[in-house]
C-alpha cells in the first residue's frame, strides 16, 4: 500500500485503470467476422440433428416430450453464436426466427414418427403423403398450446445464447468502431 491510499479503500484486482491498447480496425475486424450464412447454416444444422433426437427419444420412451424444444433453442443459440460470430443485433432475430421454424419442424418430424409406428410404414413414407388436407388435422390434433408455449421458450433460449461473447478489450474496440462510424 503507497503513503496516498486509504486503509479503507479495498484492494484494486481489475486492472491498472489504462485504457486497452486498441482500435477501431480492431472492432471492424469484428464486425467483418460476422457470418449470417454460416449462423444460418448452422441453425439448419442444428434442427436436423435434434430432430433426429427427438424422433430416437420419443421411440425409445414412446413418449412426446414437449419440452425438449427448449433443448433446441440451446443448440441454436449456440451454434448460431460460434458459427455466426455475430455482434450484432440481427443475429438473436436470427437464431430466434430459426427456433421457432424448427420448433414447427421438428414437431412434425416427432409427429410423423408416432404415426409411421401406428400404422407400421417409414417416416418418409408419412412425410411424403403430406397434402394441404393434412395441415388442418396436424394442426388441430398435434400442435397444442404447450407447443407453443415451448416454441416460445426456444426461441427466447436461442435469441439470449446467440451474440458472441466479448472480452472487456474486445467490447471496447467494438464501441470505439461503432462511435467512429457515427461521427462519419
Amino acid at each position: 500500500m503507497s503513503n496516498n491510499e486509504s486503509p479503507l479503500r479495498l484492494r484494486k484486482k481489475h486492472g491498472a485503470g489504462a485504457s486497452p491498447n486498441v482500435s477501431a480496425a480492431d472492432g471492424e475486424r469484428l464486425v467483418r467476422a460476422q457470418s449470417a450464412r454460416g449462423a444460418i447454416m448452422a441453425a439448419l444444422i442444428a434442427i436436423i440433428i435434434f430432430s433426429v433426437l427427438w424422433v430416437t427419444m420419443s421411440s425409445l420412451f414412446s413418449r412426446v416430450f414437449p419440452w425438449m424444444t427448449a433443448v433446441l433453442g440451446y443448440m441454436i443459440g449456440y451454434a448460431v453464436r460460434y458459427a455466426g460470430r455475430g455482434v450484432d443485433w440481427y443475429f438473436p432475430v436470427i437464431a430466434a426466427s430459426m427456433a421457432l421454424a424448427g420448433s414447427l419442424i421438428a414437431n412434425i418430424v416427432v409427429a410423423a414418427s408416432v404415426t409411421a409406428d401406428d400404422m407400421g410404414i417409414s417416416t418418409v413414407n408419412i412425410l411424403s403423403a403430406v397434402t394441404s388436407m393434412t395441415w388442418p388435422v396436424f394442426f388441430d390434433e398435434v400442435w397444442n398450446i404447450a407447443d407453443g408455449f415451448f416454441a416460445i421458450v426456444s426461441a427466447a433460449l436461442a435469441a439470449f445464447f446467440a451474440n458472441r461473447k466479448l472480452t472487456r478489450t474486445q467490447y471496447f474496440a467494438l464501441r470505439l468502431w461503432r462511435e467512429e462510424q457515427v461521427h462519419d
